[in-house]
């Protein structure tokens, strides 16, 4: 009987070794183009929300690099690989630079969705648009061409020459002004690579290069700013409006002081929520086809397209009439 006891004993343990620990909770890595932009900590505070909802102990790993870099992105995926994390979930720098990281990410299981600033196809399973782009392209023009009746000179200050979706915005904007915005006159392209200092620059450029400019337009949260900012000082007010996508938080004073007659977004915090929601269903066995409906939680629902991408709501403006209700959320 004490041998018999003996060797259950022995079974149950080494049952329980087999076995191992209990499985962990997923690891879902949000990386974003660089740390330090408000829009991306935004989105960041959308994924600890629906890990919150979603349960499971849900881990959410928060990381970018220092600068908007696609060398940066490449680094941290690595490192991600290595921990062996669940989901990767990126707005990339650079839309092929990163597909050989990536690829070896799923070839070792993890899951890969790109988000905002799209990967080529090759490097994700699937893209998650903020808005449609065609749609994001005419309302940034839109947004100078309301104010400039009789037309003018118009300049975009954009973030890195490599961001997907910078540039995607920017070819729909130029193919629309023919038809829709006949008078307003694209000049010159800009780009501050999403660095302050950088943007103050290339915007106090364009001002300087073009005399007759008559409103900035930047389709990136920190090149509206810098670009507000130097209208600001140089006391251009009234003479130069700055536009684009911004968040109402870090831009309403620009509003309030008439830099801006108004700008744009989409709410950052729902597409991170929703990133974190897509990731949750790859890693639980949905397939990611063309066809397929994927749920965003209380944000609703997206169908993927021929090119397994699909596009969230269009774009909010913003103007003195709601700027300081919207500037409380984000």
């Amino acid at each position: 009987m004490k041998l018999l006891h003996k060797l259950a004993i022995s079974t149950a343990i080494a049952a329980a070794l087999m076995a191992g620990p209990a499985s962990a909770a997923e690891k879902i890595a949000l990386v974003v183009k660089s740390l330090g932009n408000g829009f991306f900590d935004a989105a960041a505070k959308g994924a600890q929300d629906a890990a919150k909802e979603l349960g499971g102990g849900i881990e959410v790993i928060y990381t970018g690099p220092t600068s908007a870099t696609a060398e940066g992105q490449i680094e941290i995926i690595n490192s991600l690989i290595a921990q062996k994390v669940d989901a990767i979930a990126i707005s990339a720098n650079d839309p092929d630079a990163l597909v050989p990281a990536l690829k070896k990410a799923m070839d070792r299981g993890i899951k890969v969705i790109s988000w905002d600033s799209g990967v080529a196809k090759g490097g994700r399973m699937l893209h998650l648009n903020p808005s449609d782009t065609n749609l994001i392209g005419e309302t940034i023009i839109k947004l100078a061409a309301d104010h400039l009746p009789d037309g003018g000179e118009v300049a975009i200050l954009s973030a890195s020459s490599t961001a997907t979706n910078q540039n995607a915005w920017i070819d729909a904007a130029k193919k629309i002004l023919p038809t829709k915005f006949p008078k307003i006159k694209l000049v010159s392209v800009a780009y501050g690579d999403d660095d302050s200092v950088k943007s103050t620059n290339e915007a106090k450029g364009l001002i300087s290069s073009y005399p007759n400019l008559k409103a900035i337009i930047a389709p990136t949260t920190v090149g509206v700013v810098a670009a507000a900012q130097v209208v600001t000082d140089q006391k251009l007010i009234g003479k130069i409006n700055v536009t684009g996508l911004a968040l109402p938080s870090e831009f309403k004073k620009f509003i309030d002081n008439g830099a801006s007659q108004g700008v744009a977004l989409w709410n950052p915090i729902d597409l991170g929520y929703s990133a974190v929601y897509i990731s949750d269903q790859l890693i639980k066995g949905k397939k990611a086809e063309p066809g397929a409906s994927f749920s965003l939680g209380k944000v609703g629902s997206i169908k993927l397209d021929d090119t397994n991408s699909a596009a969230m709501a269009a774009p909010y403006q913003f103007d003195k009439s709601n700027i300081e209700k919207f500037s409380k959320i984000y």
